[in-house]
């Protein structure tokens, strides 16, 4: 292959501080790897051509840091970011490793939980700020429920909506360029997570205050983990002009959450969803928010790094050819594939225009009686994929 599979920061891949800096823990077993500084995670990131680093608030100031540690402690990171040309391109908070937040964050049945929650949440947002980020990823992994009889879902629903009205309230407040994105999951850590999907999400925004603020951050593992099509959850969220932040990885269906490194597994999914993303031109960062394996040391975890970019670029050249390969521009001719842009009712959907549809001749037999030729279409992209096209 000739194609140069190098990362750039032109690229625009960005890791988290949470993902290069996983230790190797599991339920039954502990660290495999020691702490990862942030700051050497800026210059190894930066040396290897990603664009940006993101982070938890608790990933670069720890829980419970004095402001004069935390303020040491961010000046030595905006110093790494300065001379390595690192970005941070997003932000989030941790609402989920404290035992403070076993039963909730924003919808904890515990009013001062849940202002416990919202006093973290808006001094990670002014971190986040403080280091550029025009994003905020909202993740509610304990938002959600083992015991039916114990939360109210609409009530929770009620108290969701209220703390990203306030977060959105509080960043029109202070002037911030920063919008919002949900990160929807189906179940772990909690065993019902509220906004489970794509579409869970995008109805919740629409109640909100200020909607325009508030997009998705969709994630690979998690839609795959309930058996559905990332692909298609983007599709979706591209749709609705909410794709504000993605998350790339690897699952298996039915697994728990295993975040592997991108291109893994599902192979043809990510390279629809990077076809996607190229042929869309969305300009965010890729983000690639998974962890090496737990046998790996710390030459493993950059070899991860290095992976996951190598293999986005590689679809990425796929999705190129697959637009220059004569034989699958033909089947996807056959297959009608560009009629779907064509309107069913291009005069509207006026008195006349459903009259002239009642009136048409169409013969269900002879429509019926069509191949469309996708055994050979999905044959050619196979193939593709496989490297013999």
């Amino acid at each position: 292959m000739s194609t140069d599979l190098t990362p750039t920061p032109e690229d625009r891949f960005t890791f988290g501080l949470w993902t290069v800096g996983n230790r190797g823990r599991d339920p039954f077993g502990f660290e495999t790897r020691g702490m990862l500084d942030p700051v050497d995670a800026v210059y190894a990131l930066a040396d290897l051509g990603a664009y940006g680093v993101n982070f938890h608030d608790d990933d670069l100031v720890p829980f419970g840091s004095s402001a004069s540690e935390r303020a040491a402690i961010v000046k030595r990171f905006r110093g790494a970011l300065d001379e390595s040309g690192l970005r941070v391109p997003m932000a989030t908070t941790n609402l989920f490793s404290h035992p403070i937040f076993k039963e909730g964050g924003f919808t904890a049945n515990d009013a001062s939980v849940r202002r416990f929650a919202l006093r973290k949440t808006l001094d990670a947002i002014d971190l986040g700020a403080e280091l550029g980020a025009s994003v905020y990823v909202m993740w509610g992994g304990r938002e959600g429920c083992e015991v039916d009889a114990a939360k109210d879902v609409r009530g929770a629903l009620d108290r969701y909506a209220e703390a990203v009205d306030a977060c959105c309230a509080y960043v029109r407040d202070r002037g911030y360029d920063m919008r919002f994105a949900l990160e929807p999951k189906p179940n772990e850590p909690r065993g019902d997570i509220l906004l489970p999907t794509v579409g869970h999400a995008l109805a919740f925004i629409e109640r909100l205050t200020w909607p325009e603020m508030v997009g998705l951050n969709p994630e690979f593992a998690h839609e795959t983990m309930s058996g559905l099509s990332f692909h298609h959850a983007v599709a979706q969220t591209l749709w609705a002009d909410k794709l504000f932040h993605i998350d790339l990885n690897a699952q298996r269906i039915g697994k728990y959450d295993q975040d592997f490194r991108f291109g893994s597994e599902g192979v043809r999914d990510a390279f629809y969803t990077v076809k996607l993303l190229e042929d869309s031109g969305w300009d965010g960062c890729r983000h690639f928010d998974a962890h090496a394996y737990r046998t790996e040391n710390l030459d493993g975890v950059w070899d991860f790094a290095r992976g996951c970019m190598r293999t986005y670029l590689i679809l990425r050249d796929k999705a190129r050819r697959f637009h220059l390969d004569s034989e699958i521009q033909a089947a996807m001719l056959e297959a009608r594939v560009a009629a779907i842009l064509e309107p069913t009712m291009p005069d509207g959907v006026g008195p006349e225009a459903i009259a002239a549809l009642r009136d048409e001749s169409i013969s269900a037999d002879e429509l019926g009686a069509v191949g469309y030729g996708l055994e050979r279409l999905d044959q050619l992209v196979n193939e593709l994929l496989l490297g013999i096209r």
